[in-house]
């Protein structure tokens, strides 16, 4: 597709382009008999309609039998279909799109009534005291300094969606359809690229395996410029709220240095649950299901520099304390990785500069800390906060492919899940998924958008899944050949491998297998062979945990179907 034409198929280009002239037809006539200021506002809703029918009616749009045809950004990408799905455009495709019009402005100003009424008797009315700018944050000249009390943004997640670049889609359509109308908005070939504050490495691939590093670089320093322009125009008084929903470090740690550099404090720190676990928006991105709210204020100038050796304690403990609130508010799996990170930046944020041992050698002065040392911190202690769950309270110090094992089957209870929380977890812990745990370890193996945690069996290999091997670099290495020799060769051949390897008496080896029995649930096959080898020999240590009984006449509902469920109870409650 080297054109924006090329991507419909003939026909569909020709309902667009018939749809786009009839526009133009009714709008001469309706000029004459509205006037300017109703015509304006009736135009531009039909622009919109254009393109609600462009992304409907595309080569990219699949079909699913449950929910009909998808929009063409289902995902945040341009994806290819092997087939697209396709509306009857001569008779419902510019209805339904109407209708879907109709339908969001309706709800839309039912949203918005309750503010007339607020501002009932005012001077201005809502719509006089609203003003919408274009241009970039990093640049706010109609505001003066300190003037502003309320700064609330959604930033671009890092490396997560390339808005820009989506939206020149919409853009080729509204430049022929509503150009005329916002000649200030729209007037350039394609959208602007060059000040999008996103982590693009296409655009710096001339520098070849530096691409990565500069888009990191250019991100953060984009993101920096726009914090250091809110701190100018925030009142003394008043508060930023940054909206964050990432889930690699990298992300996070770059954010945070921009923030904090910028002159902010992060005051508090809330995970909300804000994305549906089966939108394939979030499918395969590193977005969470909960969105951080960042509450800053203004950090006071002209502090002193205080040593991360000396405040490294007081983060792990606000990092151990978040991990349990939000462990015991039910935040689980990733998430609630992620749900520490704006706690422990709050503490490095109040004290900062924060200087670390290391020597910057162009300067000869110590380095300023990177958030991401702190951020490590919050993932040891939410990792400790899970290992103790399932150790009843106990500690213990596991390899990076240990924990991670232990921990999928803590996160998501099955042997299957996707592919792309695998990954999310694998970023947690700091472990390669592919390198490490799908082509070295073999511990998991990929099937579609999924991967499926491999047995025993499947992982046998010459020095890690090994009976004659002497020692085992991951614990679940050796926990797996414990498995596969009682398995395979029987309960006396097991002891003496036990025995033969210090394993029979190691501490960290119980622990480790004390942990995979609360984590793995009862019914999987694996859970019974590590129940046989507790039984025979570890009886010192607890059974795992049975699962609690259907009562009779409980039927277990899919989760979907479950979820759908509450969607359409809560689109009840609000057309109520």
């Amino acid at each position: 597709m080297q054109s924006w034409d090329s991507v419909f198929a003939p026909r569909q280009l020709l309902a667009l382009a018939i749809f786009l002239e009839a526009k133009n037809e009714v709008c001469a006539e309706m000029y004459k008999e509205l006037g300017k200021e109703k015509s304006t506002a009736i135009e531009t809703y039909f622009g919109l309609l254009l393109d609600g029918a462009a992304v409907y009616n595309n080569r990219g749009c699949r079909f699913n039998p449950e929910r009909g045809i998808r929009s063409r950004f289902d995902r945040h990408d341009f994806a290819f279909v092997y087939s697209h799905a396709e509306f009857d455009a001569a008779n419902q495709l510019l209805s339904w799109a109407a209708f879907q019009q109709e339908d969001a402005y309706a709800k839309i100003s039912k949203l918005s009534s309750p503010t007339i009424t607020l501002f009932a008797g005012q001077e201005k009315s809502p719509v006089d005291r609203l003003s919408v700018n274009q241009g970039t944050a990093a640049n706010l000249p109609n505001l003066p300094d300190a003037s502003v009390h309320n700064i609330t943004v959604d930033p671009p997640y890092y490396d997560n969606v390339q808005y820009a670049e989506l939206s020149d889609f919409f853009y080729v359509w509204l430049k022929r359809s509503v150009g005329h109308l916002f000649p200030d908005f729209i007037h350039d070939e394609l959208t602007n690229k060059d000040d999008e504050a996103v982590a693009n490495p296409t655009r710096f691939v001339s520098t070849g395996s530096r691409a990565k590093k500069l888009a990191e670089e250019d991100y953060e320093r984009k993101m920096a410029a726009c914090f250091r322009e809110m701190n100018r125009v925030l009142h003394p008084d008043g508060v930023l709220t940054v909206m964050f929903t990432h889930k690699r470090v990298e992300a996070w740690d770059t954010l945070g240095s921009a923030l904090i550099n910028a002159g902010f404090s992060v005051k508090a720190s809330w995970p909300v649950h804000t994305e549906s676990e089966y939108s394939l928006h979030q499918a395969k991105k590193n977005s969470a299901a909960s969105t951080i709210l960042l509450v800053c204020r203004k950090r006071p100038s002209g502090g002193e520099a205080v040593w991360w050796d000396d405040i490294k304690n007081k983060v792990r403990q606000k990092a151990r304390e978040a991990a349990q609130q939000f462990s015991e508010a039910g935040i689980k799996g990733v998430d609630l990785y992620i749900s520490t990170f704006g706690p422990v930046l709050s503490v490095i944020s109040e004290q900062w500069p924060v200087l670390t041992a290391e020597v910057d050698e162009r300067t000869g002065q110590p380095r300023p800390l990177r958030p991401e040392a702190a951020l490590d911190i919050a993932r040891e202690e939410v990792i400790a906060l899970r290992k103790r769950g399932l150790l009843q309270g106990r500690d213990a110090r596991f390899d990076p492919v240990t924990d991670w094992y232990l921990m999928a089957w803590d996160a998501f209870k099955a042997a299957e899940f996707p592919a792309d929380e695998a990954r999310k977890l694998a970023i947690a812990l700091g472990v390669d998924l592919e390198a490490t745990l799908v082509r070295e370890k073999r511990l998991i193996a990929k099937k579609a958008s999924s991967v499926v945690l491999q047995e025993p069996p499947a992982r046998r290999k010459k020095g890690m899944v090994d009976p004659e091997a002497e020692s085992y670099s991951s614990l679940v290495d050796a926990l797996h050949t414990a498995q596969l020799v009682l398995e395979e060769d029987g309960d006396k051949a097991c002891e003496r491998f036990l025995k033969k390897t210090g394993l029979l008496t190691d501490s960290t080896f119980k622990a480790c297998l004390q942990s995979a029995l609360n984590a793995i649930p009862a019914v999987r096959p694996e859970a019974t062979d590590l129940e046989r080898l507790r039984s025979i020999f570890f009886d010192d240590l607890a059974p795992a945990p049975q699962e609690p009984e259907l009562e009779v006449g409980v039927v277990q509902m899919p989760l979907l179907a479950v979820e759908m469920e509450k969607e359409g109870e809560e689109d009840d409650e609000a057309e109520e």
